[in-house]
């Protein structure tokens, strides 16, 4: 069913908001999962189940400007609407914009189990986002120096995957104890012995599973000399994976030109990953971050940069964008070295916005919604997160620059909407 997204203004009410648009309350409420429909936010984003779509016309709109909003001939608006072209629209007239065809994208999701048993809600997460991925990425198995794999919980996840239509990837990394290890990086990189054995390792554990289809690398923090050598283990790793019938992926750090200092961005070889992987997920987020001053996580202006310079080095094809699942609530004054920032899902976000009365703003440049409030003791703090209209200005900027789809760092931050809006953009590529 096509979705329309609605900004809530003060005074207004559900029963309200579904009359202006010909639906029910309890549409709006199960949709948006609403916890308390007698409260809502100012500033809020919901997204109202209509058939087609409505707009209503402000200063200086025509209809040639908002069929090129909404990618529709004016003249098809013209007669859907019963208007003649030649007249002027009067301002606040409602308008019905007629569905637009999907394009089709790829769409994967991480799936983090914490501990040695993967929870139940994180199960009921992966099973709703199911049915809109194309991939579903455990995260992730660990690689050792010696090139075996450190397991990793997986009860219940292949079964989702095979339920909701999607395929599993399968995450090697080379974390260790936490945190992403340049050094054991570096010591499987310059052993092929290791490298070979890492291989078998991971071939034979995709046929254990079953149901993977692709091989994703998320090597981070490797030392800048291991640039080639990371390039050459791809290389080996395309071919053996590609005999199994198995695509390769990697993730890329977020850089806006080739020779970006810094040890995250280094050994990331654009132009040599678009050449040997399948496809590449570019990490777009963590701008604002738990140890960083508060801001938008992925503020759109910083992340199309990251993408054009990827579009330089890569086809669109080859691209996922990735996008972030979570926003942040700070304790103000920020001091470096502080309290550290806590991840808020969406839903959480709005729900501490209600508790303190506070009202959601959107920054248009970030395109990014925010608020502030004070807690029991007396503390400011800032909130940043991800809404209905942050999430479609990243697809409208994915569509604008025909990528290959989107990845989501990580499942088990409830944000329904997401969901909804990925089937009303796009038809998802199943494997």
């Amino acid at each position: 069913m096509p979705l329309q997204i609605h900004v809530v203004r003060q005074g207004e009410s559900l029963w309200g908001i579904s009359q202006a648009y010909g639906t029910t309350v309890q549409e709006i409420v199960t949709t948006n999962e609403i916890p308390d429909p007698n409260q809502l936010v100012v500033g809020q984003a919901l997204v109202i189940p209509i058939y087609g779509r409505f707009y209503w016309v402000r200063s200086g709109d025509s209809l040639w400007s908002i069929g090129q909003r909404f990618q529709v001939n004016y003249t098809t608006l013209a007669e859907v609407n019963r208007l003649d072209v030649n007249q002027p629209l009067p301002i606040g007239l409602r308008l019905y914009i007629p569905p637009t065809p999907k394009s089709r994208i790829e769409t994967n999701a991480y799936i983090e189990p914490r501990g040695t048993s993967v929870s139940e809600a994180l199960l009921s997460d992966a099973r709703r986002a199911g049915p809109y991925l194309t991939y579903l990425a455990p995260f992730s198995y660990e690689a050792r120096r010696d090139g075996t794999l450190n397991p990793m919980p997986l009860e219940g996840i292949p079964e989702i995957a095979r339920e909701t239509g999607a395929s599993l990837m399968m995450v090697v990394t080379n974390l260790e104890e936490g945190q992403f290890s340049g050094e054991l990086g570096r010591d499987i990189l310059q052993s092929t012995a290791v490298q070979e054995r890492l291989l078998d390792n991971i071939i034979a554990e995709t046929r254990r599973v079953g149901n993977y289809t692709d091989v994703h690398f998320d090597f981070e923090f490797l030392p800048g000399d291991q640039r080639e050598a990371y390039n050459n283990f791809l290389r080996r790793a395309a071919e053996r994976l590609r005999a199994e019938g198995l695509l390769i992926s990697s993730a890329l750090a977020p850089k806006t030109r080739r020779d970006q200092p810094g040890q995250w961005y280094e050994a990331h070889d654009y132009r040599a990953h678009g050449e040997i992987v399948d496809f590449v997920v570019l990490m777009t987020y963590e701008w604002g971050y738990s140890g960083g001053p508060p801001m938008a996580v992925s503020p759109i202006g910083p992340v199309e940069e990251v993408l054009q310079y990827a579009l330089t080095e890569m086809p669109a094809s080859k691209i996922m964008m990735g996008q972030n699942l979570y926003g942040y609530d700070w304790t103000l004054p920020y001091v470096p070295g502080g309290p550290y920032a806590r991840a808020v899902s969406p839903q959480q976000a709005i729900q501490i916005a209600k508790e303190n009365n506070a009202e959601i703003q959107y920054d248009t440049v970030a395109q990014a919604p925010h608020f502030d409030y004070t807690d029991e003791s007396g503390r400011a703090h800032k909130v940043w997160f991800e809404d209905a209209r942050s999430i479609q200005a990243k697809f409208d900027l994915l569509k604008r620059l025909n990528l290959r789809g989107i990845s989501y760092w990580k499942l088990g931050l409830p944000f329904p909407q997401n969901w909804l809006l990925i089937g009303e953009n796009f038809e998802v590529v199943k494997r």
